[in-house]
């Protein structure tokens, strides 16, 4: 059985494609656009070929070219504007500009011959030293290595993502642009951007926003990324996106689907991503600095603290490069000159041809497309070397689709490189030992009620949704698979009140110690907006170790009856024994998927320890040489903000282990939140085992929204 936990803010990143690799896109009109970098044995461009001069093949079949253009970009720098004109000192934060109409976007004649550059700052991630930083090494660039050929936009991503200025050659526009950054905007949210794996030493955070779906969710992020470069699809040129921001933190369970989306999406708007980590060049003190929760026990000293430092600093860094390597471009990190990273992209961008066709495979399929781009054979003896993108993902339209081809589409989906991330999903995996070698694995996925499309059926309004999952072994094997069609149907004068609630589904596995990979894909049939799901998990062995062994650990505001789930899956009734989370009555904590919460709910915390420590007496009723124990072992959570405990609950003793399954300890844990004010806390578990002289710490990081906020 499975159980999973997923956070999925449906979303895209956006990025870019080096200009010695080809980046294709598709329109409406299933035209592709092809760049082609063309260069003699000298590496110098060659620049006087024609259409006729290539040939094009899609899956092996030549393709008739419509049109082939020649971009002449420069690398001649302008005249450099003085010095008093690009950097001023920053004595206070200028207001940000008013807000203006969008203007005209640039005429295709207009970017002829020229090197497109959108700088897009992330402030969301950047404290204002930072941010500081970032803009003066970009008004440094524009004021002295901006070329001839170069149109540079500006976009910004706090809460939203926001197009700035666009494409413009004027440079004094561009700079005094940059001048009118409020500098510190949204800085806050820099330290709540580092969500982190759960851990028990170190702290994590949120990423704020209006909706508990973008909260602790690295996603929307490349979701921003993701709608740049579909802005930015509409030119067919080369766009270069200079990404700068202080790192991507992962959380923990890391949508792998979600990044393949992003790739994919800049590589059909012809983007490639060049980031920019504009914390430059760090050293981290042992322990952390201020920003970061003590650590507790022995951890400091052992090193384990700082270790967790750095692969929590290596992992902001980590996405940053995949992105960067696989649509083309370069990241630059760990260094303090932020400029090299904006002139790398001069030095990749050089002249390149754009060829275009009509592809001659219509079919919405979503499937790979493999391009090949030759030279005639006329042109044999040039001995030219051609770099260009080698593919791209056909589209995938639901609407098109007969019912056997829709549940066609779920297969394809889940077996599909090209993952589909319309459908906002959170989905939490979590483990339960059940006996030696054997786990139980609840998934449980949350999707938001707006998601939803109702059909009105007379007094009812109905939707349904279709979920199928698989999960792989460490060598690609597959463990185990789901798949259910749920339909909901509710009072038409009550549909409303859902679409601001959430659906969630719940089903499980039961799998051994090892390392997996899951694959889940959820379908709304109203509109056919779907979501992909893929993330690897770790079922650790906790029958061996001298380490206290713990559960997964649960934190919920809910318990429902199983009978009354809206979408809960058709588990067998061994299957709904097995789940720990469910009781003899049939109720059933509610994992809290999105650790999200309000000042008024009660926050229950579930955990289960196993081999605790035992004090053996006589039992009655027994033969003589049989004996029973009792165990003394106690839990409180305490919530953190920074180094500061804001609350502690009083410990919980339990002394009985489950009778029903030898050596488990249940632990639960509740308590109001009315006395926590909004904001962004660590929840830690503190779990004491004194007959076997064990303690653990967990952590995991919630957050509790203001009264009237987005919420359950």
């Amino acid at each position: 059985m499975k159980y999973l936990a997923i956070v999925v803010t449906v979303a895209l990143l956006a990025a870019q494609l080096s200009s010695q690799q080809t980046a294709t896109f598709s329109t409406t009109a299933n035209v592709v656009t092809v760049n082609v970098t063309v260069t003699s044995r000298d590496g110098k461009s060659i620049g006087n070929l024609t259409g006729s001069d290539f040939l094009v093949y899609e899956d092996g079949k030549l393709q008739t070219l419509q049109s082939c253009e020649l971009q002449k970009l420069d690398s001649k720098p302008l005249e450099p504007i003085l010095p008093a004109k690009t950097l001023q000192t920053r004595e206070a934060p200028k207001p940000a500009p008013a807000a203006s109409a969008p203007e005209t976007p640039p005429a295709k004649a207009d970017l002829r011959d020229h090197r497109l550059i959108v700088m897009l700052f992330d402030i969301s991630t950047m404290q204002p030293q930072e941010q500081i930083r970032a803009v003066d090494a970009a008004i440094k660039f524009l004021g002295t290595q901006m070329t001839t050929s170069d149109l540079v936009s500006i976009m910004t991503f706090g809460t939203e993502l926001k197009t700035v200025l666009d494409f413009t050659a004027d440079r004094d526009q561009l700079i005094s642009t940059l001048h009118a950054f409020h500098v510190g905007e949204s800085s806050e949210l820099a330290t709540m951007a580092d969500t982190g794996a759960d851990t028990q030493d170190l702290s994590g955070s949120f990423v704020a926003d209006e909706t508990e779906f973008n909260i602790f969710n690295s996603d929307r992020k490349l979701a921003a990324l993701e709608d740049a470069a579909r802005r930015l699809s509409h030119y067919p040129e080369k766009k270069a996106l200079v990404y700068i921001s202080s790192g991507i933190q992962k959380t923990g369970v890391e949508n792998q689907s979600q990044l393949q989306a992003t790739v994919n999406a800049a590589i059909r708007a012809n983007v490639a991503f060049y980031p920019i980590d504009a914390r430059g060049l760090m050293a981290t003190a042992p322990g952390g600095d201020a920003t970061q929760a003590a650590s507790v026990g022995s951890n400091l000293y052992t090193g384990s603290a700082q270790q967790s430092l750095m692969d929590n600093f290596h992992n902001t860094q980590e996405t940053l490069d995949t992105l960067a390597a696989d649509t083309g471009g370069k990241a630059l990190l760990d260094s303090n000159d932020l400029t090299l990273g904006m002139t790398q992209v001069q030095k990749d961008m050089s002249s390149y041809y754009m060829l275009s066709y009509a592809s001659t495979n219509a079919a919405e399929d979503g499937k790979y497309r493999r391009i090949v781009v030759k030279l005639a054979p006329k042109l044999a003896d040039l001995k030219a070397k051609l770099e260009f993108k080698q593919g791209y993902y056909a589209p995938t339209t639901f609407a098109k689709m007969t019912g056997a081809n829709k549940e066609a589409q779920l297969q394809e989906a889940l077996l599909s490189d090209n993952p589909v991330t319309d459908l906002p999903i959170a989905v939490e995996v979590d483990y339960f030992r059940l006996a030696k070698g054997k786990y139980f694995v609840p998934i449980s996925v949350r999707i938001p009620g707006s998601a939803l499309s109702f059909t009105n059926k007379g007094a009812k309004a109905a939707t349904e949704l279709d979920f199928v999952a698989e999960i792989r072994d460490a060598r690609g094997r597959p463990a185990s698979t789901v798949g259910d069609t749920i339909p909901l149907k509710v009072a038409s004068t009550t549909a409303g009140e859902v679409t601001r609630k959430q659906i969630q589904y719940d089903t499980g596995f039961t799998l051994g110690p090892g390392k997996y990979t899951l694959k889940f894909v959820a379908r709304e049939n109203g509109e056919g907006k779907t979501g992909t799901f893929e993330a690897p998990f770790v079922i650790p062995d906790l029958a061996s170790g001298n380490a206290l062994r713990l559960s997964s650990v649960i934190l919920s505001n809910q318990v429902q009856a199983v009978k009354e789930q809206i979408a809960g899956a058709k588990n067998s009734k061994k299957l709904v024994s097995a789940d720990p989370l469910i009781d003899d009555s049939g109720d059933k904590i509610m994992p809290n998927v999105t650790r999200v919460f309000r000042p008024g709910q009660k926050m229950s915390v579930y955990v289960e320890l196993y081999d605790p420590g035992v004090m053996q007496f006589p039992s009655q009723g027994q033969n003589q040489g049989q004996s029973a124990g009792f165990a003394s072992v106690t839990a409180s959570v305490a919530f953190y903000q920074g180094d500061k405990k804001v609350m502690e609950t009083p410990a919980v003793r339990v002394n009985r282990l489950n009778a029903k399954r030898p050596g488990v300890v249940p632990l639960r844990v509740q308590t109001p939140l009315k006395s926590l004010p909004a904001g962004q806390y660590v929840c830690q578990v503190n779990v004491i085992d004194q007959l076997g002289h064990k303690f653990a710490f967990p952590r995991s990081s919630i957050m509790v929204l203001a009264d009237g906020g987005a919420g359950l």
